[in-house]
C-alpha cells in the first residue's frame, strides 16, 4: 500500500509567497489544502495543481468561514495528523503613526495577529494538539517580515503586527513542546510579488496637509521602485518545505535580498545612526519640515 501524500494548510494562496508555496509543495508530493477568498481563485488553483490541491474559500477574519474549513480538513483528514500550517495570509497597512485611523490600524491587527490565532487555534487539533490523531506531529511555519524585527517608517501598522507574531510565535513554540509540534518562523525582507504594484495605488493625499506628505510620497517611490528587485517568491516557497521536512529546522530564518547592507549592518551599527540615515534619506529631520514663511 503506498504512503499517504503529507498534508499541508496554506492561508492566502491565491497570489504571491502563498501561491508560491502551494506550488512548490504540491510538486514535492504534499497535498495542499489552499486558504483563498474568492471562488475564481479556488477554480484557477484547481486547473493550475489539480488533484493536488483543494481549496479552501476562507477569509482569516471570518470566524464562521475559518471554522467551516477547519470542519472540512478535518473530514478529509480522518483520523490522521495534518503535516503542516503555513500562517501567509497577511495585508500591509501603511500611515504614519500619530495620524492613522484607528480602525485601518485595528484592521491591519484583526488580519495579521488575531487572523493567526484563529488560523493556529482551529488547526492545532490536527497537528497533533488532539494526542487521540494517528501520525506524527505536524509543524507550524508562521510568516513574518524583516518589518517585524526592524521597522520602518510608515510601515508602523504593518511592523507592529509582524513584531507581534514574532513575540507570539516564540510562547506558542514552547506551549506546544508538549505534544511535539515545531514551530518555525520566516522573516523575508523584499520579495518580488504583487504586493508591490499596490504600493503605487496607495493613495496618500489624505496625509496631503500633514508634515509627512513628501516623505510619504519618497519612501512609497522607494518601495515601488526596489520591491520588484526582491527575493524570487520561490525562495521563500523553498525554506517552508525544509521547515517542515528537517528533523531540526531553526527556530527563525531571515530571507533578505543583500543580506548585508539590508540586515547585517543595520543591527551591528548605532540604532541612533540608522535612525539618522533613513531619516536623512527620506526628509524626517527637523530642517526638512516646512514652515511657513
Amino acid at each position: 500500500m503506498s504512503k499517504p501524500s503529507p498534508t499541508v494548510v496554506i492561508t492566502g494562496a491565491s497570489t504571491g509567497i502563498g501561491h508560491a508555496c502551494a506550488t512548490y509543495l504540491a510538486r514535492m508530493g504534499w497535498h495542499v489544502f489552499a486558504g483563498i477568498r474568492k471562488q475564481a481563485d479556488a477554480d484557477r488553483l484547481t486547473e493550475e495543481l489539480g488533484a493536488a490541491v483543494t481549496p479552501l474559500v476562507m477569509d482569516v477574519t471570518d470566524a464562521a468561514g475559518m471554522t467551516a474549513a477547519a470542519e472540512q480538513v478535518g473530514k478529509a483528514l480522518g483520523e490522521n495528523t495534518l503535516g503542516g500550517l503555513v500562517n501567509n495570509a497577511g495585508i500591509a497597512v501603511s500611515g504614519p503613526m500619530t495620524d492613522i485611523p484607528i480602525d485601518e490600524f485595528e484592521w491591519q491587527m484583526a488580519v495579521n495577529v488575531t487572523g493567526v490565532v484563529r488560523t493556529t487555534q482551529l488547526f492545532a487539533p490536527f497537528l497533533g494538539r488532539d494526542s487521540n490523531r494517528i501520525g506524527k506531529p505536524g509543524r507550524i511555519v508562521m510568516m513574518s517580515s524583516m518589518a517585524g524585527e526592524m521597522g520602518a517608517p510608515f510601515l508602523g501598522p504593518y511592523s507592529a503586527s509582524k513584531h507581534a507574531v514574532e513575540g507570539l510565535t516564540k510562547s506558542l513554540r514552547r506551549e506546544l513542546m508538549l505534544f511535539g509540534i515545531q514551530v518555525v518562523v520566516l522573516g523575508p525582507g523584499a520579495v518580488a510579488t504583487p504586493i508591490w504594484a499596490k504600493a503605487e495605488e496607495v493613495d496618500p493625499s489624505a496625509y496631503e496637509h500633514t508634515p509627512y506628505y513628501k516623505p510619504l510620497m519618497a519612501i512609497r517611490d522607494y518601495m515601488t521602485r526596489n520591491g520588484p528587485a526582491g527575493l524570487a517568491p520561490d525562495v521563500i516557497a523553498k525554506r517552508v518545505h525544509k521547515s517542515l521536512t528537517q528533523s531540526r529546522p531553526r527556530f527563525r530564518y531571515a530571507l533578505v535580498p543583500q543580506r548585508f547592507s539590508n540586515w547585517t549592518l543595520p543591527k551591528l551599527l548605532p540604532a541612533r545612526m540608522v535612525d539618522n540615515i533613513v531619516a536623512r534619506r527620506i526628509g524626517l529631520r527637523p530642517e526638512d519640515l516646512d514652515t511657513p514663511e
